[in-house]
């Protein structure tokens, strides 16, 4: 994944933006290992070598639901891509590291997600991951707004999320 061309980052007035696509563990699990002991701490080094200069506004496919709240069906995805104790780890170290979870934040309780799987009819009934993430330096929440996903927009498996920061 390290030659995969994953992440962007772009560096703004007030923080650096990165985009990040993390990739899959597949359904077997045969990237789980690379994904857990390669991947998400390296990323996690790139984002406090970055905070070291100034905050970090991170975003993107994270491709794991952190919190039992973030999926559908929990407990029969424990043991799945994307649901693992290894992933979740993984948003963990974010959040140990002063990263903050912008929609958590502001929604602590909201049930949304922002992924449905295209089998079953997942969309229509809302049997869905909350897989894509706004994260932001802990220095940045006096800055945080407003944190959306905006699952009535259509066009993907995927739906929009947003963020306002007011400066």
């Amino acid at each position: 994944p390290l030659s995969e061309g994953r992440i962007t980052t772009v560096e703004t007035e007030h923080f650096f933006l990165v985009t990040v696509y993390t990739p899959n563990s597949k359904n077997d699990l045969s990237r789980l290992g690379l994904r857990h002991e390669l991947w998400d701490p390296l990323f996690l080094k790139y984002l406090t070598f970055l905070e070291q200069k100034k905050p970090v506004v991170f975003c993107g496919d994270l491709n794991v639901s952190h919190q039992e709240i973030d999926l559908a069906r929990p407990k029969q995805n424990t043991h799945n891509a994307g649901f693992t104790k290894e992933e979740r780890v993984g948003v963990e170290n974010y959040v140990k590291n002063s990263f903050l979870d912008t929609f958590r934040t502001l929604h602590p309780d909201t049930v949304k997600y922002s992924w449905w799987s295209h089998w079953g009819h997942a969309r229509e009934n809302n049997v869905g991951w909350r897989i894509d993430y706004f994260f932001i330096s802990e220095k940045l929440k006096d800055h945080l707004v407003d944190a959306e996903i905006h699952n009535e927009i259509l066009g993907s498996d995927h739906c929009p999320i947003s963020i306002t920061l007011e400066f």
